[in-house]
């Protein structure tokens, strides 16, 4: 993507986001209130992740779980199941297209290939999300980053917000087989992950 593409993705991002968040400031006080009610304090989840270049910055959600050292299923809240289920837990992050930001521990486990989704900036949604979600694994997920980051766009971002949609809509892939979320990501053996892509492509 050239620079002059660049500057045109983020007015895109700038022009599409303010308008957006206008229209969800009365959904997400809604949110808001019924988090406070419900589950108490805090509303939002704040937690450090990897940006652009690995460089780290705040992600901030509803949250969807209680705290402690349960699993993902046992925190999550009859609330946060919903939200997420709808991804409105999301809502706050408004609106960037590209890889999702993961967390920090992942940095050392990506291969080479798999650390390029971190080449351009992280977004609320990107073409992994629109594929499977977390139906996917990660390698298939960590594939699809790096398409995007090798095929971005103007025309692909506008393509993957209107599917965004229809992926909201159809509520598949919200969490992976057996898991609330994801299972944590351990890293790709090398020969385990040529296996996967190879076959994808056969």
């Amino acid at each position: 993507m050239s620079t002059r593409e660049l500057r045109a993705k983020r007015v895109f991002d700038l022009a599409l986001a303010l308008p957006l968040l206008g229209a969800a400031a009365l959904p997400m006080l809604v949110i808001a209130l019924l988090l406070r009610v419900v589950d108490g304090a805090p509303v939002l989840f704040r937690q450090t992740r990897p940006g652009r270049d690995g460089q780290p910055f705040t992600v901030l959600k509803f949250r969807t779980m209680r705290a402690g050292s349960a699993t993902d299923d046992a925190r999550l809240t009859p609330l946060g199941r919903l939200l997420r289920a709808l991804s409105l837990d999301e809502l706050p992050q408004l609106l960037n297209v590209g890889p999702r930001p993961l967390l920090p521990q992942y940095i050392a486990r990506y291969s080479a290939r798999q650390m390029r989704r971190h080449e351009v900036p992280p977004g609320i949604t990107g073409l992994a999300q629109v594929a499977g979600r977390n139906a996917l694994s990660w390698e298939e997920r960590f594939e699809l980053d790096v398409w995007y980051v090798e095929h971005r766009t103007l025309a692909l971002d506008v393509r993957l917000l209107a599917r965004t949609v229809l992926a909201v809509l159809d509520r598949r892939g919200v969490s992976a087989q057996g898991h609330a979320t994801m299972p944590e990501f351990m890293g790709t053996a090398p020969v385990e992950a040529a296996r996967s892509f190879a076959l994808r492509t056969e």
